[in-house]
């Protein structure tokens, strides 16, 4: 080290972590960047194992996210659950721009090493398909990817019989002077909300006086920002794919692109996009 060089410890950094909780300790930092495995001499296939380990660490916080707006809201703390609920649209706007770093890949590339998939799918993560239930999209047939998986099983089947993000949204409305359907408040939590006329008119009064029912006001608008971005992601999922295999098979045995476009016509909170027709 020359005379110029700067010693961090000079201001007092520390740098003796022999016995001390060291950067890559708390983040488990070895375990993470030793979960790398590709199993060909591509060079794309670390690219690509990257992007999706990564995308999974984001709905792991996306999970969390979620999960406690939920609560807060069921719970009639609205305020913490508005901060959640922004922030998942920031989360879904970081995973939107990873898609560009995937659009790198050309497909020569991805055929170099798409054959050591397998029958391995995105659609067969138990994460994705845990924001799925937890936003209200209850595809029981989705359950079947993960029959040999005891817990995951578990996890999911629970959530199942849980109230959707929604639901609590719509409880809460209704605790709050927002007169819901009784069939909408007390229906199987198990199946998919679909369009409700009445709901539809609830938040109609909602959306023509918004300072006086503001706080519903701008939940409302947080949901609606949320799966805007939401919605961009799995746009943005089916134009990747289609640049990269064209309407090829899935590996996992999907329609591929055909598959993805069914998805981007799924609505989390249908009455929330129509409200906007009617005003």
């Amino acid at each position: 080290m020359t005379s110029n060089d700067y010693d961090p410890t000079r201001e007092g950094a520390e740098t003796d972590f022999a016995r001390r909780m060291s950067y890559g300790d708390y983040l488990a930092l070895d375990a993470i960047l030793g979960a790398q495995h590709p199993l060909s001499e591509a060079h794309d296939e670390m690219l690509f194992i990257i992007q999706h380990q990564t995308t999974e660490l984001w709905m792991r916080l996306a999970i969390h996210e979620l999960s406690a707006a939920r609560r807060a809201i069921a719970g009639d703390k609205v305020q913490p659950a508005m901060k959640m609920l922004a922030r998942m649209s920031r989360i879904f706007e970081q995973l939107n721009n990873a898609w560009d770093v995937l659009r790198t890949m050309t497909p020569s590339e991805y055929t170099r090493f798409r054959s050591q998939l397998g029958q391995s799918s995105g659609f067969q993560s138990r994460q994705y398909r845990l924001i799925e239930f937890l936003l209200g999209n209850r595809n029981h047939a989705m359950l079947k990817p993960h029959e040999h998986d005891v817990e995951t099983t578990k996890l999911l089947e629970a959530e199942l019989s849980t109230p959707s993000l929604y639901d609590e949204v719509l409880r809460l409305a209704h605790r709050n002077g927002l007169k819901m359907p009784a069939a909408v408040l007390s229906r199987d939590v198990r199946e998919t909300h679909s369009f409700n006329e009445g709901v539809l008119q609830a938040w109609r009064v909602v959306y023509e006086a918004p300072e006086t029912h503001w706080m519903l006001y701008e939940l409302a608008e947080k949901l609606v920002d949320f799966e805007d971005y939401f919605r961009r992601w799995r746009f943005n999922h089916v134009t990747t794919v289609q640049r990269v295999i064209g309407f090829k098979r899935g590996t996992g045995g999907t329609g591929g692109v055909s598959y993805l476009k069914r998805m981007l016509e799924v609505e989390l909170f249908p009455e929330l996009w129509r409200v906007r027709t009617i005003l």
